[in-house]
């Protein structure tokens, strides 16, 4: 939303806007030094920023203040697909947020068979950088599979394994429990090629029968309903930012 002041808005008021704090605590705020516009410490009430071109920082860390942008976790249920439409009527991620009022688009991608936490935003750029490699975005998975799982399939995924698409690694691997020739198995990796994880548990033996994302780099899908949206948390929002040095 562009301002109406001439020389742009007040950064307390900004902040107030924002959410991030009160008026009168984002005056301390920036009294106490905490705060920065476009890389440089802003002491003074008087400054006045544009918030759709301001880059925020309290304590660092950079917060979202341009009104029009909106930040979004869905838990995707299975069969649904990653899209926001479908020309054969298949239920799709779209469907959820057809009366939304700005037009999100979905942050990555999940498979139809695969469930849980995906993001949709509408901000450009921050979606760009979050499915770039070149920065690494972690994500968590719990995963299904036959049981039981020797100790040296995980030595295996961390080490990597070959697809057919090139060498595959987990960050972390960790198996959570056995029962009834079923184990639930959580691995962690940045990468995301398509069906990677279903791909490196083919390759060990252990097909995946339920897989369930679970977290994208700070932001967790708790205890979050499937199909429900919820608006992600300031601090989860800087948390994004951080995590692609934005």
């Amino acid at each position: 939303m562009t301002s109406t002041e001439p020389e742009g808005m007040r950064l307390q008021k900004v902040l107030s806007r924002a959410g991030i704090a009160s008026r009168r605590a984002a005056e301390e705020m920036i009294a106490d030094g905490r705060v920065s516009v476009n890389g440089e410490l802003v002491t003074e009430m008087g400054k006045r920023v544009d918030p759709e071109t301001a880059v925020v920082r309290v304590d660092g860390r950079r917060v979202a203040v341009r009104e029009d942008l909106e930040y979004l976790a869905l838990n995707k249920p299975r069969g649904m697909h990653t899209t926001m439409s479908d020309e054969q009527g298949r239920p799709c991620v779209g469907d959820l947020v057809a009366e939304h009022g700005n037009r999100l688009f979905h942050v990555g991608r999940l498979d139809a068979d695969t469930e849980g936490l995906l993001l949709l935003t509408n901000d450009g750029d921050l979606a760009h950088r979050l499915t770039h490699p070149s920065f690494g975005i972690a994500k968590r998975y719990l995963a299904e599979v036959p049981g039981p799982v020797p100790k040296e399939v995980g030595k295996r995924l961390r080490e990597g394994v070959e697809l057919d698409d090139g060498p595959a690694a987990v960050d972390e691997y960790r198996l959570v429990a056995e029962h009834a020739g079923r184990a639930q198995v959580e691995v962690v990796l940045h990468e995301g090629r398509n069906r990677i994880v279903r791909r490196m548990f083919d390759t060990v033996g252990h097909p995946v029968q339920r897989l369930v994302r679970t977290a994208i780099g700070s932001v967790q899908l708790g205890n979050q309903r499937p199909r429900t949206l919820r608006q992600l948390s300031k601090d989860e929002i800087s948390g994004l930012f951080a995590a692609v040095d934005e």
